[in-house]
């Protein structure tokens, strides 16, 4: 608080921007409005649609949008804050992207806010996920259909690629980070490590890092690092004693009771009804616990999603996934929305008495449910706490080093990406304790080959967006396989 300015409210300790409400609300040119800033309900609503109809790209690309729209553009947040919420959504369990946006929605506008946000970054991938989902069920089996798959999954290969290289690039400032990112890749690659013991051990080494050597690996600061004179607007709105900013006990049995019945009675009723082996069961239960025990959004736990949906059910052939994930790179929304194709899938092949479009669209709607009810759990419940802690030292290591950690495990993900699309045939080799991953040369697909370096050449040399590409692959893909 400047000396000499008694707080805007005398029962709330000032923390430095709280007593400078009115000044930073005039600065972005309106008066303070019942959310204590000037952004109106209706303009943040515009803009979270016009970030909706362009999170494409997968986490990568969509943080890049919001952080261009709300940080460069809007400046309603600043660079610090931005990336100590995405740290912590990369900490959570869960698309960080959608998680980011119902963080920034509620620091702007409370629980509404975040509920619109988080509710319209899904929604455009959900309808396109389900119509693509139908076609595919329905005409998989024709040769077009086929060769234009053929022709995405290059490119998707690039696009992972691509993120390793800009997640990289925003969560590797020093050699500490990048020596936490080689030892995540080469523990879940090569020793395969559990996710969660990963994520877990980065955290600690990231905790007892600061002890010894605070600043190299706080790569987020706190209120410190805020801009003088013209803070953004939600930097005048840190936890202002309203009861669904201030983290009590009373609150989080209140928020968990809410979203937890949300979450679990669907669960309850399918199970009680039909039974643990119904596929819908299955579905709900598996995505459920997908939910909780998957970290680092959905390029860290696609290999996981993969090994259960075709191994473990059967939901899916092997090649299937990686058309899903196409379907999911080319719409709107998080990737992790590629849970409703396996979905779809798995009930469209086991519909039970139901017709299996039908079966289909509900198990859509049950795996979207599950998959992101927890999502608004964990914001609402635990972003009071993340606000208050932002000038711990600790936690913001802890956090910046679980970033550095993820970027080895999206590297770990292109690699296998990579072997499967290039080649044919991958053996698994396990020798004097390390997992190896060894193609069969003679399967190479030129073919593929070619059109993952060209994708990447585009991307990386001469910037083309990623639907072009996907575009172009996909044709040219697919006028290969139908002449050969």
């Amino acid at each position: 608080m400047r000396r000499g300015r008694p707080p805007l409210r005398p029962d709330l300790a000032d923390d430095g921007n709280i007593g400078v409400q009115a000044e930073a609300a005039a600065a972005s040119g309106g008066q303070r409005n019942a959310y204590g800033h000037s952004v109106s309900f209706r303009e943040a609503l515009v803009v979270w649609l016009k970030i909706a109809a362009l999170s494409f790209g997968g986490p990568a690309g969509q943080i890049a949008v919001m952080h261009r729209i709300l940080v460069d553009e809007k400046k309603w947040i600043s660079e610090s804050r931005f990336l100590h919420a995405l740290n912590y959504c990369m900490l959570l369990p869960g698309p960080e992207a959608q998680q980011l946006a119902t963080y920034i929605g509620w620091l702007l506008h409370r629980t509404a806010g975040g509920l619109v946000a988080g509710t319209l970054f899904v929604l455009p991938g959900f309808v396109s996920i389900l119509v693509l989902s139908i076609l595919y069920a329905g005409f998989h089996e024709l040769t077009l259909v086929q060769a234009v798959f053929f022709g995405i999954k290059p490119a998707v290969l690039a696009v992972v690629v691509e993120a390793v290289l800009r997640i990289g690039k925003r969560a590797l400032k020093n050699a500490p980070m990048y020596a936490i990112a080689a030892a995540a890749f080469v523990g879940i690659y090569f020793l395969g490590v559990p996710f969660p013991l990963i994520i877990i051990g980065a955290a600690l080494a990231g905790f007892l890092g600061s002890r010894f050597d605070p600043e190299a690996l706080v790569v987020i600061k706190g209120h410190e690092a805020e801009g003088t004179g013209d803070d953004p607007v939600v930097d005048s709105v840190l936890a202002d004693g309203r009861p669904d900013r201030t983290p009590t006990l009373a609150r989080a049995v209140r928020v968990s009771a809410i979203w937890l019945s949300l979450w679990l009675a669907p669960l309850i009723l399918i199970t009680a009804l039909l039974g643990f082996d119904d596929v819908f069961a299955k579905i709900g239960l598996f995505f459920s616990k997908l939910a909780v025990v998957t970290f680092g959004g959905a390029y860290a736990v696609l290999s996981y999603l993969a090994q259960e949906a075709v191994q473990n059910y059967g939901w899916l052939a092997p090649g299937e996934m990686l058309d899903g994930l196409g379907m999911a790179e080319t719409t709107p929304g998080p990737l992790i929305q590629v849970v409703q194709f396996v979905a779809f899938m798995g009930a469209f092949r086991d519909a039970g008495g139901l017709d299996p479009f039908i079966a289909g669209v509900l198990a859509s709607v049950l795996a979207t449910w599950v998959t992101f009810v927890p999502c608004f759990l964990w914001i609402f419940l635990g972003a009071p706490y993340v606000e208050q802690l932002r000038d711990n030292k600790a936690l913001s290591a802890a956090l910046s080093a679980i970033t550095a950690a993820v970027v080895g495990v999206i590297l770990n993900l292109a690699v296998w990406f990579a072997l499967h699309v290039i080649f044919a045939r991958v053996e698994v080799l396990h020798s004097y304790g390390l997992r190896l991953q060894v193609p069969a040369i003679e399967t190479v697909d030129g073919a593929s080959l070619v059109l993952a370096i060209g994708a990447l050449v585009a991307m990386l040399r001469f910037h083309v967006g990623m639907i072009p590409v996907i575009g172009v692959s996909a044709a040219l893909g697919a006028a290969w396989y139908m002449l050969t």
